[in-house]
Protein backbone atom coordinates (compact mmCIF):
# COMPACT_ATOMS: atom_id res chain seq x y z
CA UNK A 1 0.00 0.00 0.00
CA UNK A 2 1.27 3.51 -0.76
CA UNK A 3 2.03 6.11 1.87
CA UNK A 4 -0.01 9.30 1.95
CA UNK A 5 2.99 11.27 0.70
CA UNK A 6 3.15 9.07 -2.43
CA UNK A 7 -0.55 9.53 -3.15
CA UNK A 8 -0.31 13.29 -2.61
CA UNK A 9 2.64 13.48 -5.02
CA UNK A 10 0.49 11.77 -7.66
CA UNK A 11 -2.42 14.14 -6.97
CA UNK A 12 -0.14 17.17 -7.21
CA UNK A 13 0.98 15.93 -10.63
CA UNK A 14 -2.67 15.84 -11.74
CA UNK A 15 -3.54 19.21 -10.21
CA UNK A 16 -0.34 21.18 -9.50
CA UNK A 17 -0.86 23.53 -6.53
CA UNK A 18 1.10 26.19 -8.44
CA UNK A 19 -1.80 26.48 -10.89
CA UNK A 20 -4.28 27.44 -8.18
CA UNK A 21 -5.42 31.04 -7.91
CA UNK A 22 -3.43 33.12 -5.42
CA UNK A 23 -6.47 33.53 -3.15
CA UNK A 24 -7.14 29.79 -3.07
CA UNK A 25 -6.29 27.25 -0.34
CA UNK A 26 -5.42 23.91 -1.91
CA UNK A 27 -3.33 20.95 -0.84
CA UNK A 28 -3.28 18.72 2.22
CA UNK A 29 -5.24 20.00 5.21
CA UNK A 30 -4.40 17.19 7.62
CA UNK A 31 -2.80 13.76 7.53
CA UNK A 32 0.41 11.88 8.39
CA UNK A 33 2.68 11.71 5.31
CA UNK A 34 3.93 8.28 6.41
CA UNK A 35 0.47 6.77 6.96
CA UNK A 36 -0.66 4.04 4.57
CA UNK A 37 -3.60 4.71 2.27
CA UNK A 38 -5.93 1.94 1.18
CA UNK A 39 -9.32 3.60 0.66
CA UNK A 40 -10.10 7.07 -0.74
CA UNK A 41 -13.36 9.02 -0.71
CA UNK A 42 -14.06 11.82 -3.24
CA UNK A 43 -16.59 14.58 -2.48
CA UNK A 44 -17.31 18.19 -3.35
CA UNK A 45 -17.55 19.63 0.18
CA UNK A 46 -15.46 18.89 3.29
CA UNK A 47 -18.45 18.99 5.63
CA UNK A 48 -19.29 16.86 8.65
CA UNK A 49 -21.55 14.52 6.66
CA UNK A 50 -18.61 13.65 4.43
CA UNK A 51 -16.26 13.18 7.38
CA UNK A 52 -18.78 10.83 9.00
CA UNK A 53 -19.21 8.96 5.72
CA UNK A 54 -15.44 8.49 5.51
CA UNK A 55 -15.37 7.08 9.04
CA UNK A 56 -18.12 4.55 8.22
CA UNK A 57 -16.39 3.65 4.97
CA UNK A 58 -13.03 3.14 6.64
CA UNK A 59 -11.38 5.66 4.32
CA UNK A 60 -7.83 6.85 4.96
CA UNK A 61 -8.08 9.89 2.69
CA UNK A 62 -10.79 12.32 1.59
CA UNK A 63 -10.25 14.36 -1.56
CA UNK A 64 -12.62 17.32 -1.93
CA UNK A 65 -12.99 20.07 -4.48
CA UNK A 66 -13.87 22.82 -2.01
CA UNK A 67 -11.39 23.97 0.63
CA UNK A 68 -12.14 23.55 4.32
CA UNK A 69 -10.35 26.76 5.33
CA UNK A 70 -10.41 29.16 2.42
CA UNK A 71 -9.78 32.32 4.44
CA UNK A 72 -7.69 30.89 7.26
CA UNK A 73 -8.55 30.45 10.91
CA UNK A 74 -7.17 30.94 14.40
CA UNK A 75 -8.78 27.83 15.92
CA UNK A 76 -9.80 24.26 15.22
CA UNK A 77 -11.84 24.07 18.42
CA UNK A 78 -14.38 21.25 18.08
CA UNK A 79 -17.28 23.54 18.97
CA UNK A 80 -17.02 25.10 15.50
CA UNK A 81 -18.27 23.05 12.57
CA UNK A 82 -14.96 23.18 10.74
CA UNK A 83 -13.06 22.37 13.91
CA UNK A 84 -15.32 19.39 14.46
CA UNK A 85 -14.48 18.15 10.96
CA UNK A 86 -10.76 18.40 11.73
CA UNK A 87 -11.19 16.58 15.07
CA UNK A 88 -13.20 13.81 13.39
CA UNK A 89 -10.57 13.32 10.71
CA UNK A 90 -7.57 13.32 13.04
CA UNK A 91 -9.21 11.02 15.61
CA UNK A 92 -9.90 8.50 12.86
CA UNK A 93 -6.56 8.85 11.03
CA UNK A 94 -8.19 10.28 7.92
CA UNK A 95 -6.28 12.73 5.74
CA UNK A 96 -7.93 15.56 3.79
CA UNK A 97 -6.63 16.91 0.50
CA UNK A 98 -8.15 19.74 -1.58
CA UNK A 99 -7.98 20.36 -5.34
CA UNK A 100 -9.95 23.52 -6.15
CA UNK A 101 -9.00 26.10 -8.80
CA UNK A 102 -6.03 23.94 -9.80
CA UNK A 103 -8.61 21.27 -10.72
CA UNK A 104 -10.87 23.82 -12.44
CA UNK A 105 -8.26 24.63 -15.09
CA UNK A 106 -6.68 21.17 -15.37
CA UNK A 107 -6.78 18.93 -18.43
CA UNK A 108 -9.08 17.20 -17.79
CA UNK A 109 -10.68 19.49 -15.25
CA UNK A 110 -13.98 20.27 -13.59
CA UNK A 111 -15.63 21.64 -16.72
CA UNK A 112 -14.52 18.63 -18.79
CA UNK A 113 -16.39 16.44 -16.32
CA UNK A 114 -19.43 18.71 -16.52
CA UNK A 115 -19.41 18.62 -20.32
CA UNK A 116 -19.02 14.85 -20.23
CA UNK A 117 -21.98 14.48 -17.88
CA UNK A 118 -24.11 16.43 -20.38
CA UNK A 119 -22.93 14.45 -23.39
CA UNK A 120 -21.27 17.47 -25.02
CA UNK A 121 -18.35 17.45 -27.44
CA UNK A 122 -15.54 19.72 -26.19
CA UNK A 123 -13.79 21.96 -28.70
CA UNK A 124 -11.52 23.88 -26.30
CA UNK A 125 -11.25 25.93 -23.11
CA UNK A 126 -13.40 29.02 -22.62
CA UNK A 127 -10.54 30.94 -20.98
CA UNK A 128 -7.28 29.32 -22.19
CA UNK A 129 -4.33 29.00 -19.85
CA UNK A 130 -1.58 31.06 -21.48
CA UNK A 131 1.06 28.74 -20.00
CA UNK A 132 -0.31 25.70 -21.88
CA UNK A 133 1.27 25.46 -25.36
CA UNK A 134 -1.26 22.79 -26.38
CA UNK A 135 -4.20 25.06 -25.57
CA UNK A 136 -6.10 22.42 -23.62
CA UNK A 137 -5.99 23.79 -20.07
CA UNK A 138 -8.05 26.70 -18.88
CA UNK A 139 -11.25 27.77 -17.21
CA UNK A 140 -14.58 26.56 -18.59
CA UNK A 141 -15.11 24.70 -21.86
CA UNK A 142 -16.62 25.50 -25.26
CA UNK A 143 -18.66 22.59 -26.54
CA UNK A 144 -21.00 21.51 -29.30
CA UNK A 145 -24.07 19.33 -29.44
CA UNK A 146 -24.05 16.58 -32.04
CA UNK A 147 -27.44 17.80 -33.21
CA UNK A 148 -29.18 21.13 -32.56
CA UNK A 149 -31.91 21.08 -29.93
CA UNK A 150 -34.19 23.67 -28.41
CA UNK A 151 -33.25 25.51 -25.25
CA UNK A 152 -36.13 23.68 -23.60
CA UNK A 153 -34.65 20.33 -24.61
CA UNK A 154 -31.17 21.36 -23.52
CA UNK A 155 -32.46 22.42 -20.09
CA UNK A 156 -34.26 19.09 -19.82
CA UNK A 157 -30.97 17.36 -20.67
CA UNK A 158 -29.26 19.20 -17.80
CA UNK A 159 -32.11 18.37 -15.41
CA UNK A 160 -31.97 14.69 -16.33
CA UNK A 161 -28.21 14.16 -16.47
CA UNK A 162 -26.92 16.29 -13.58
CA UNK A 163 -27.42 15.16 -9.98
CA UNK A 164 -30.83 16.27 -8.67
CA UNK A 165 -30.97 19.18 -6.24
CA UNK A 166 -33.70 21.28 -4.65
CA UNK A 167 -32.95 24.16 -7.00
CA UNK A 168 -33.30 22.15 -10.17
CA UNK A 169 -32.48 24.05 -13.36
CA UNK A 170 -33.23 27.72 -14.05
CA UNK A 171 -33.47 28.95 -17.63
CA UNK A 172 -33.33 32.40 -19.24
CA UNK A 173 -34.21 32.71 -22.91
CA UNK A 174 -36.66 31.64 -25.58
CA UNK A 175 -37.43 27.98 -24.83
CA UNK A 176 -37.94 27.28 -28.55
CA UNK A 177 -34.64 28.81 -29.66
CA UNK A 178 -32.22 26.31 -31.21
CA UNK A 179 -28.85 25.77 -29.56
CA UNK A 180 -25.81 23.99 -30.95
CA UNK A 181 -22.76 25.74 -29.49
CA UNK A 182 -22.50 25.70 -25.70
CA UNK A 183 -20.21 27.16 -23.02
CA UNK A 184 -20.01 25.41 -19.65
CA UNK A 185 -18.25 26.29 -16.43
CA UNK A 186 -18.52 24.24 -13.25
CA UNK A 187 -19.24 26.33 -10.17
CA UNK A 188 -19.86 30.08 -10.11
CA UNK A 189 -19.57 31.40 -13.66
CA UNK A 190 -21.06 34.86 -13.95
CA UNK A 191 -17.61 36.47 -13.99
CA UNK A 192 -17.08 34.87 -17.42
CA UNK A 193 -19.79 36.61 -19.44
CA UNK A 194 -17.27 38.65 -21.45
CA UNK A 195 -15.47 35.49 -22.59
CA UNK A 196 -18.77 33.68 -23.18
CA UNK A 197 -20.03 36.45 -25.46
CA UNK A 198 -16.72 36.49 -27.34
CA UNK A 199 -17.01 32.73 -27.90
CA UNK A 200 -20.23 33.20 -29.85
CA UNK A 201 -22.10 30.40 -28.12
CA UNK A 202 -25.86 29.92 -28.07
CA UNK A 203 -26.18 29.07 -24.38
CA UNK A 204 -24.09 29.24 -21.21
CA UNK A 205 -24.53 26.58 -18.51
CA UNK A 206 -23.02 27.33 -15.12
CA UNK A 207 -24.08 27.98 -11.51
CA UNK A 208 -24.73 30.81 -9.06
CA UNK A 209 -25.86 33.34 -11.67
CA UNK A 210 -26.66 36.67 -9.99
CA UNK A 211 -29.47 38.99 -11.07
CA UNK A 212 -27.50 41.89 -12.53
CA UNK A 213 -24.91 39.97 -14.60
CA UNK A 214 -27.64 37.64 -15.89
CA UNK A 215 -29.92 40.56 -16.72
CA UNK A 216 -27.17 42.37 -18.61
CA UNK A 217 -26.39 39.20 -20.57
CA UNK A 218 -30.03 39.01 -21.61
CA UNK A 219 -30.28 42.69 -22.62
CA UNK A 220 -27.54 42.72 -25.26
CA UNK A 221 -28.24 42.97 -28.99
CA UNK A 222 -27.72 39.21 -29.21
CA UNK A 223 -29.27 37.89 -25.99
CA UNK A 224 -27.44 34.94 -24.49
CA UNK A 225 -29.50 31.98 -23.33
CA UNK A 226 -28.63 30.92 -19.77
CA UNK A 227 -28.99 27.66 -17.91
CA UNK A 228 -28.28 27.91 -14.19
CA UNK A 229 -27.78 24.72 -12.16
CA UNK A 230 -26.88 24.23 -8.50
CA UNK A 231 -23.20 24.86 -7.73
CA UNK A 232 -22.76 21.40 -6.17
CA UNK A 233 -24.42 19.67 -9.12
CA UNK A 234 -22.10 21.26 -11.69
CA UNK A 235 -18.99 20.18 -9.78
CA UNK A 236 -20.00 16.71 -8.58
CA UNK A 237 -19.18 15.01 -11.94
CA UNK A 238 -15.54 15.96 -11.31
CA UNK A 239 -15.50 13.55 -8.35
CA UNK A 240 -16.17 10.60 -10.65
CA UNK A 241 -13.59 11.84 -13.16
CA UNK A 242 -10.97 12.38 -10.44
CA UNK A 243 -11.63 8.96 -8.90
CA UNK A 244 -11.08 7.36 -12.32
CA UNK A 245 -7.80 9.25 -12.69
CA UNK A 246 -6.57 8.00 -9.31
CA UNK A 247 -7.72 4.47 -10.18
CA UNK A 248 -5.51 4.58 -13.28
CA UNK A 249 -2.52 5.77 -11.23
CA UNK A 250 -3.14 3.09 -8.61
CA UNK A 251 -3.27 0.37 -11.27
CA UNK A 252 -0.11 1.67 -12.92
CA UNK A 253 1.80 1.57 -9.62
CA UNK A 254 0.19 -1.60 -8.28
CA UNK A 255 -1.15 0.25 -5.23
CA UNK A 256 -4.49 -1.54 -5.02
CA UNK A 257 -6.34 1.57 -3.84
CA UNK A 258 -10.10 1.42 -3.44
CA UNK A 259 -11.76 4.66 -4.51
CA UNK A 260 -15.31 5.76 -3.71
CA UNK A 261 -17.39 8.75 -4.81
CA UNK A 262 -19.77 10.15 -2.23
CA UNK A 263 -23.41 10.30 -3.34
CA UNK A 264 -24.28 12.46 -0.35
CA UNK A 265 -25.93 15.68 -1.56
CA UNK A 266 -24.13 18.51 0.23
CA UNK A 267 -25.80 21.30 -1.70
CA UNK A 268 -26.96 23.70 1.06
CA UNK A 269 -30.46 24.16 -0.39
CA UNK A 270 -32.86 21.47 0.80
CA UNK A 271 -36.28 22.39 -0.62
CA UNK A 272 -37.91 24.33 -3.43
CA UNK A 273 -41.33 25.99 -3.30
CA UNK A 274 -42.64 26.92 -6.78
CA UNK A 275 -43.83 30.49 -7.14
CA UNK A 276 -47.60 31.06 -7.05
CA UNK A 277 -48.98 34.03 -9.00
CA UNK A 278 -50.88 36.33 -6.61
CA UNK A 279 -54.50 37.24 -7.50
CA UNK A 280 -53.42 40.78 -8.39
CA UNK A 281 -49.85 41.95 -8.40
CA UNK A 282 -51.02 45.55 -8.77
CA UNK A 283 -53.13 45.15 -5.66
CA UNK A 284 -50.33 43.75 -3.55
CA UNK A 285 -49.44 45.80 -0.47
CA UNK A 286 -46.44 48.12 -0.71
Amino acid sequence: MPRLSEVIAALDALWPPSRAEQWDAVGTVCGDPDAEVTRVLFAVDPVQEIADEAVKLGADLIITHHPLYLRGTTTVEAGTFKGRVVHTLIKNDIALHVAHTNADTADPGVSDALAGALGLRITGPLVPDASDPEGRRGLGRICELDHPETLREFAARAAAWLPPTAQGIRVAGDPDALVRRVAVSGGSGDSLFEQVRAAGVDVFLTADLRHHPASEARETSRPLALVDAAHWATEWPWCEQAAAQLDAISERHGWGLRTHVSRTVTDPWTAHAPSVTPPSISGAPN
